[in-house]
């Protein structure tokens, strides 16, 4: 069953920002892609690179790795361009009143 943890309030994670968010042996980066919240896994599934430390396009809702350019889809995971092949996980997203949630198992 799913664990439901607080990540930050809205104004604390306004549009084109990022924020890493570390839960037992997880690390998700969460996302606000002009005005909508997404959570990924943050780690580049080519070479583990740190996709928080990655460039944000709001336009396209995708965060580029830092270490080789593979661009990933922040509503699936998916990459969309190579090196990277492999999807990352996704985090279900919940917003209460002000409060950004992120559902984790």
């Amino acid at each position: 069953m799913p664990e439901t943890i607080e990540v930050c309030t809205l104004s604390e994670l306004p549009p084109g920002a990022m924020r890493l968010v570390e839960h037992d042996e997880l690390e998700i980066g969460v996302f606000n892609c002009a005005g909508t919240v997404y959570a990924i896994e943050d780690r580049c599934s080519h070479d583990d690179g740190p996709l928080v430390e990655g460039l944000l396009d709001e336009a396209q809702c995708t965060v580029e790795c830092p270490r080789h350019g593979s661009l990933f889809d922040l509503k699936t995971g998916r990459p969309l361009s190579l090196p990277a092949y492999v999807p990352v996980d996704t985090f279900a997203v919940l917003i209460d009143g002000e409060m950004i949630k992120l559902e984790v198992e």
